[in-house]
């Protein structure tokens, strides 16, 4: 079984899923600073000078060490702009990668070189044309 396991964790397959992960985790806070840093403050200055985040309907006050409970709609927009911005970005990166592939793929493949013997023989053609 533990065989098993490396053979399968060794592939190159998984290899890969793990490093598009890692980046990913990378990119996402990346997009999530762009997100609440630079895009988030102007609309909330749009819409008064309040943060999305902030945004929340009370359904029932807080009592004693009862907490408040919300339903912070605000919340889910900021995660709705964050989602929105992602796919985007991924959709651009997507976009590229098949346009390197296509143009990749549209490239004619350099003919393969005569064999050696094709060669030697061209040359004693072109010696006997030029005899004759």
């Amino acid at each position: 079984m533990l065989k098993e396991f490396r053979e399968f964790a060794m592939r190159g397959n998984v290899v890969d899923m793990a490093v598009g992960i890692i980046i990913g985790g990378a990119f996402g806070k990346i997009v999530s600073s762009m997100v609440n840093d630079v895009l988030m403050p102007p609309l909330g200055l749009l819409v008064g000078g309040m943060d999305f985040t902030k945004f929340a309907l009370t359904l029932k006050e807080a009592a004693g060490d009862v907490p408040a409970v919300t339903l912070r709609y605000g919340q889910f927009i900021q995660n709705a702009v964050d989602f929105l911005i992602v796919a985007f970005a991924i959709f651009l990166l997507i976009k590229g990668m098949n346009r390197l592939r296509r143009k990749a793929e549209e490239a004619p493949a350099a003919p393969p070189a005569p064999p050696k013997q094709e060669v030697l023989l061209e040359e004693i053609r072109d010696l006997l044309k030029s005899r004759g």
